[in-house]
């Protein structure tokens, strides 16, 4: 196996609220390889996002984060100091986040924004740092460069915005980049565009990519291998093919027939709503909303069960001596 760059075993995530304590993710595990891009998907709420920032330390004093391992490049991350986060952070890790306006500082030139992590990471003088984002510009396909760096975030584009963030994000050629749903609010034509930049900085950096988002379309056409989340668990992972040709979850398989298909047939949702994190199901969390649901599965959560050598699926159906009584799912 490739050595990997990230490595977290058993991440719980949980937020202290009036209404009780929120368990946002429920205890994962995964591993990023140097160089792969890695998509997490799932509904809005199933915890992808939390993940991420749990192992940043960006989340505030309310969040609960407890973990076995959250090991990247050789060091536990759960054990730095709020300063050696901070030197690691925007250096080594880079972060694209989801709104561009709101995650732009609103009263800083796109200057100011570029060369801060510059000259705070890379150590380089005011004039050479003017010269870096220059070049970081041109290298994400921001036309009129000089002028752009006087420009503060409310006089672009969305796309345009959406390529500032990636230039901040890449300015010091991190080796890992976390993009939290890199093509929101974007169109089509844009988004392919974003895609196709990420992709090739990530070559250009020989980085490794998180990719954070709800749209099948982005992680198939962004990513190689693939993490399914719901309910703050995680309920199938393995490569882009394994979980588009063979799904090995009906939560899965619901995604994906949700997809609009260019043939314009009509699209099949997912009845019934996520569960409620305040009082998570102790089995399965997609019970209430699985057409091959048991009782086995309302009472116990299932593992992640080993379907090929990358494939893995949180469902009984996959276990020898259910299948044995039930069948094999037929999605």
């Amino acid at each position: 196996m490739d050595q990997n760059i990230l490595e977290v075993e058993n991440l719980r995530t949980s937020f202290r609220t009036d209404a009780g304590l929120v368990r946002a993710v429920r205890g994962i595990s995964f591993y990023v390889k140097r160089g792969e891009s890695l998509g997490i998907v799932g509904e809005s709420g199933c915890g992808k996002s939390v993940s991420m920032f749990s192992i940043m330390g960006l989340l505030g004093k309310e969040a609960i984060v407890e973990a076995e391992k959250i090991e990247f490049e050789g060091s536990d991350l759960a054990k730095q100091t709020k300063k050696e986060m901070r030197a690691i952070l925007g250096n080594r890790i880079g972060m694209i986040f989801q709104d561009p306006m709101t995650s732009l500082n609103p009263l800083f030139t796109i200057e100011e924004q570029i060369g801060y992590p510059l000259r705070k990471h890379c150590g380089l003088s005011k004039k050479e740092a003017y010269q870096k984002a220059l070049e970081i510009l041109e290298k994400v396909g921001v036309s009129g460069a000089k002028q752009r760096l006087r420009q503060y975030p409310h006089e672009l584009s969305g796309g345009m915005r959406q390529r500032i963030m990636i230039a901040i994000a890449m300015c010091c050629e991190p080796g890992l980049l976390i993009a939290d749903e890199p093509t929101t609010a974007l169109d089509v034509t844009i988004q392919a565009q974003v895609l196709e930049l990420m992709d090739h900085l990530k070559r250009s950096f020989h980085s490794s990519v998180i990719v954070i988002t709800h749209d099948l379309g982005v992680i198939l056409n962004a990513c190689s291998r693939v993490i399914v989340m719901y309910g703050g668990l995680i309920m199938e992972e393995g490569t882009t093919e394994d979980i588009f040709c063979r799904p090995g979850h009906p939560y899965t398989a619901g995604l994906l027939r949700a997809v609009p298909k260019a043939s314009g047939d009509k699209l099949v949702p997912i009845p019934g709503s996520p569960p409620n994190l305040l009082h998570p199901p102790t089995g399965c969390p997609f019970t209430s909303r699985c057409q091959y649901a048991m009782k086995l599965c309302n009472e116990y959560a299932p593992a992640l069960t080993q379907l090929e050598e990358e494939h893995k699926s949180a469902c009984w159906f996959h276990n020898q001596s259910v299948r044995a009584k039930k069948g094999k799912l037929d999605f």
